[in-house]
């Protein structure tokens, strides 16, 4: 099938994920979760998502109604329900997972409020993956089929063992959002699920003595798909592989690189509800509105001649955090303003709110997520920064180069396939969008600030990187298509 065609018929998915925006929402996955289904619909698919009925989604969905009891399906896997919470956008429908013991709890999906890893993670995203192949089993109580289940990171990755060791179930791919995320547990926990003792193998569910949900899935599933085509070459070699690299070389024909999408209604600047001054590529100057504004917001000094550097992210090594610390002193004798945003461990939120403490009005750390100060910050800096150490896909990088703010940003897996280096190659040939540098040291960062400044103080080709990133296609019908292949070639196999 190419790009520009249509199954003859509607390919029924369901869509099985540990998160989905706004409600439930961590990183990536959450935003992927709620813009492909829309997009699958969009492309011809009856999509319904799967996702645990936390305490957020039971909240934001108050009408949703019975749909069916769920059997207790293992020793450690009471009876359960699942809700109809009605419609997404384009037709794509939302089901909870319904289990009080569970996902009603505080915190994330995965912490505690204190940051703890729940101690029942794996009898919790077991529940979420038995479920899933289960409802694909039995579709015919709901008087709705499945054709393929489509398995997000490692939470649902165990779908593809338990139709290769029970029996039933549908085609499957699994999708990974990030590698390192691998769901491992004791090898007790495999009776627990409900999987036979001879799923305990090197082709099965076992890893280096643990039971690996995400191997499990690398394994089993019929196809294997992730977020970039860099990624996907990427996660093959030592480096990148977590220590999966042989089997996803040896799945290499099956696995695919499709590179994500994003929301272009929610990230829209010409029709943002969150920024202080709407604008697009006719009305370019009005950008700097939005950057008075953030500054103003923010207790930065008010300067239009001063330039802003834009962060939102998990504050983690993999997001290269530690570089941006190690390199802030030396951007702010560039002559830099920070604003960043974003939580995660504890020594780089306090190392950031250390540098804030140090330099007022020229540095502000936010510890935390608020949606209306991303969109904010990425509307009103001049410069988005994304040092990665590895980056499957990153989204922040693509709503940075729709909102006019080009991103400096290290070469790796999906921010090597959507930004393009200001050299002067690229700039002759009318492709620079950002700037990028290759190894993973704060002087290489410095040096990336620094061009980008120097562009910055060059009205003509600043404007042009804006222009060009702004006209850049990221919607995800183009990734909805080649899923719809990837889906087909499931069923077929």
């Amino acid at each position: 099938m190419t790009p520009s065609t249509h199954p003859s018929t509607a390919i029924h998915v369901l869509f099985v994920t540990a998160e989905i925006a706004p409600w439930v929402k961590t990183g990536g996955l959450g935003d992927v979760s709620a813009a492909l289904p829309p997009a699958l619909a969009r492309a011809g698919c009856e999509v319904r998502v799967l996702v645990p009925a936390y305490p957020a989604l039971k909240a934001a969905f108050p009408q949703a109604q019975p749909l069916i009891e769920v059997p207790g399906l293992a020793l450690r896997l009471p009876p359960c329900r699942i809700l109809d919470a009605g419609p997404l956008a384009d037709g794509a429908r939302l089901l909870l997972l319904d289990s009080e013991s569970r996902f009603a709890r505080p915190g994330n999906p995965y912490q505690d409020p204190h940051g703890n890893g729940w101690p029942d993670n794996g009898l919790r995203f077991g529940l979420l993956s038995r479920v899933a192949h289960w409802l694909a089993d039995n579709g015919n109580l709901v008087g709705w089929r499945t054709d393929v289940v489509h398995c997000n990171d490692w939470h649902a990755a165990l779908v593809p063992a338990f139709r290769s060791f029970l029996g039933g179930g549908r085609p499957s791919i699994v999708t990974i959002h990030n590698l390192a995320f691998q769901g491992l547990f004791g090898p007790e926990l495999l009776g627990e699920l409900g999987l036979p003792g001879h799923a305990f193998r090197y082709d099965g569910v076992e890893f280096h003595g643990k039971l690996s949900f995400l191997k499990a899935g690398l394994q089993l599933a019929e196809r294997v798909t992730t977020v970039s085509p860099n990624y996907a070459a990427e996660i093959q070699t030592p480096e990148f592989g977590a220590g999966l690299d042989a089997l996803l070389r040896h799945r290499a024909e099956e696995l695919s690189g499709i590179l994500n999408g994003i929301d272009l209604n929610e990230w829209n600047p010409e029709r943002d509800p969150h920024i202080a001054a709407s604008y697009g590529l006719a009305t370019l100057p009005r950008k700097a509105l939005n950057k008075a504004a953030l500054q103003r917001r923010l207790g930065l000094t008010v300067d239009p001649s001063v330039p802003l550097i834009g962060v939102v992210s998990r504050m983690t090594h993999q997001k290269g955090s530690d570089l941006i610390i190690q390199a802030a002193e030396d951007l702010l004798t560039l002559g830099y303003q920070l604003a960043i945003l974003g939580a995660g461990d504890h020594r780089i939120e306090k190392a950031f709110s250390d540098l804030t403490h140090r330099h007022p009005h020229r540095v502000v750390t936010l510890i935390g997520y608020e949606e209306s100060l991303a969109h904010q910050i990425e509307a009103g800096a001049d410069m988005f920064l994304m040092p990665s150490l590895f980056e499957p896909c990153g989204l922040n990088q693509m709503y940075s180069l729709r909102y006019g703010t080009p991103p400096i940003v290290r070469r790796t897996g999906g921010l090597a396939d959507t930004v393009t280096d200001t050299v002067p190659d690229s700039i002759a040939g009318q492709r620079a969008t950002g700037f990028v540098f290759d190894e993973p040291t704060a002087g290489a960062l410095v040096a990336a600030a620094a061009r980008a400044l120097d562009a910055w103080r060059q009205p003509e080709l600043w404007r042009s990187l804006q222009e060009r990133g702004m006209s850049k296609e990221f919607g995800w019908n183009d990734a909805a298509l080649r899923y719809i292949e990837v889906y087909l070639e499931a069923m077929q196999a």
